[in-house]
């Protein structure tokens, strides 16, 4: 494929990753100067550079250890030797250095963009004091022909059981980023598809980054308290009075006591499902999974506005960022043709030494992606 084809012309992987983690970084260090507030590990129980290099190693034996068991075969006479045997090869077919290479930059530049991303969101309210809240809710009336979209929710759901039933989707939102992370990283053998998803992944966090500065907010559970009263106690609720504890503390210290999370516009929430269904749909994964990103979609959409983390502007805002993010991404790591973006398959990959043929077990070869389904492992 030629480079007008490719639209890469030499560029490194996870280029523009590494543009937007740097970026962030960069406002990271103005923004601490600026304001005299330290920069933070945002993850101050394990640190990052512990827990990520640990996740990544966890991926990787996921991905391994149950072939290579299955390939050994049952315990036996001589099983430790077709044990060693069989591990050697899978690691050959699984993990050449050309993927060691690929998925140790992609979770470098993605852990810059993340813990850059977290530094940025916790200053925004020392960089812009003011708050617009009531501007988007303003707006908010008007889309809804003055009715408030949260209430709305209420009154057509109840506030009872879908208040837990949305609680879990947004705690299966915050399972699903990582995994998908490391899916695309770690477990895919088709790297355009897993290049473009983290690419666009580190746009989301860029560009949300930039909008909590530039229009700060903290979101109706927040600033309306009083339309939320009714639902029961949830992890979502619980969630919601430990952040707002954090921003208390953050605020008071001027940044000595950690890192505050709380800004509401864009919904990345939204910005990143957004990024997750259109990537699933232009890499062709299997109807079910598309349907279930989809449907997925609509839930974190329903749930971000019924238990007020966001306003319903705040949701058509993230649903463009991650539209964008997807575009600006797809061309940026060549999958493109023309200005239109679409998954071009990975160069056919050189064969390896067959495995020996009492470990018929083990893999042999590494294949060109299939087109129909170029995602999938």
């Amino acid at each position: 494929m030629n480079d007008h084809q490719d639209g890469r012309r030499g560029a490194p992987s996870f280029a523009l990753a590494w543009v937007a983690g740097l970026g962030l970084a960069a406002l990271t260090v103005l923004f601490s100067q600026l304001e005299d507030i330290p920069i933070k590990d945002p993850d101050s129980l394990v640190p990052g550079y512990i827990r990520f290099p640990a996740i990544v190693l966890g991926a990787i034996a996921i991905d391994v250890v149950p072939r290579i068991l299955y390939a050994a075969g049952r315990p036996g006479s001589g099983w430790g030797a077709r044990l060693r045997t069989t591990a050697r090869t899978v690691m050959r077919e699984r993990w050449p250095r050309s993927h060691w290479k690929f998925a140790l930059n992609g979770v470098a530049a993605w852990y810059l963009c993340y813990a850059a991303f977290r530094n940025v969101k916790s200053v925004a309210p020392f960089v812009h004091e003011k708050i617009y809240d009531a501007q988007l809710a303003d707006i908010d009336k008007f889309l809804f022909a003055g009715h408030d979209p949260a209430a709305t929710l209420h009154a057509w759901f109840g506030t009872g059981l879908a208040a837990h039933f949305f609680s879990s989707v947004y705690i299966v939102w915050i399972a699903l980023v990582p995994v998908s992370i490391a899916i695309a990283l770690v477990w895919t053998r088709h790297t355009r598809a897993g290049e473009w998803y983290v690419t666009a992944v580190a746009l989301d966090w860029a560009l949300g980054a930039v909008l909590y500065v530039a229009l700060p907010t903290v979101g109706p559970i927040y600033s309306d308290r009083g339309t939320f009263a009714d639902l029961p106690e949830t992890y979502v609720s619980r969630l919601a009075a430990s952040m707002w504890d954090d921003r208390v503390s953050t605020l008071a210290t001027h940044g000595e006591s950690g890192l505050q999370t709380i800004a509401a516009f864009a919904s990345l929430h939204v910005g990143i499902m957004m990024t997750i269904c259109l990537v699933v749909q232009a890499i062709k994964l299997a109807r079910w999974i598309r349907i279930s990103a989809w449907t997925f979609f609509a839930l974190t959409v329903l749930a971000t506005v019924y238990l007020g983390w966001h306003f319903f502007v705040d949701v058509l805002a993230g649903a463009a960022l991650g539209a964008f993010a997807v575009y600006v991404a797809g061309v940026a790591t060549g999958n493109r043709i023309g200005w239109r973006v679409q998954l071009v398959p990975d160069p056919v990959s050189a064969p390896v030494a067959p495995a020996s043929p009492e470990h018929p077990g083990a893999l042999a070869t590494r294949s060109a992606p299939q087109p129909d389904h170029p995602a999938a492992d």
